[in-house]
């Protein structure tokens, strides 16, 4: 069965590009251009993934992580920053928050694709 992932972005553009590259690998893709609107929705099914971006309007990914980290069914899923920053502090930020990993954009697709694969049993 194909895994499912959720990609938060305010990007349009971002969510069409790596949402083709998910769909393009097997994988099922839901995607959330606001962040309160994935946190709403996100409990109503089980994504095996959640790849958010950093910046966004009405909340940032890290505080998107720290509320999915509250929900049971979202505890242990793994969670991807998928941002253009950089910083130490900010990665270190995220990881206390509970992100998995933190991919750098542009990301390539095949280096895309190979971290889900490592973080996502059966992917």
């Amino acid at each position: 069965m194909a895994k499912t992932i959720a990609l938060v972005d305010d990007s349009k553009t971002l969510l069409a590009s790596v949402g083709a590259i998910l769909s393009g690998a097997g994988f099922v893709t839901r995607t959330y251009e606001d962040p309160t609107r994935a946190l709403a929705e996100l409990p109503t099914f089980a994504a095996d993934l959640v790849i958010t971006d950093l910046n966004m309007p009405n909340m940032d990914g890290i505080q998107l992580i720290r509320e999915l980290r509250k929900l049971p069914a979202y505890k242990f899923t793994p969670v991807l920053l998928l941002t253009t920053e950089s910083q130490a502090e900010k990665r270190a930020e995220a990881k206390a928050a509970g992100a998995t990993g933190w991919l750098v954009k542009p990301v390539k697709s095949q280096d895309l694709i190979a971290v889900i694969k490592k973080v996502v049993p059966g992917a």
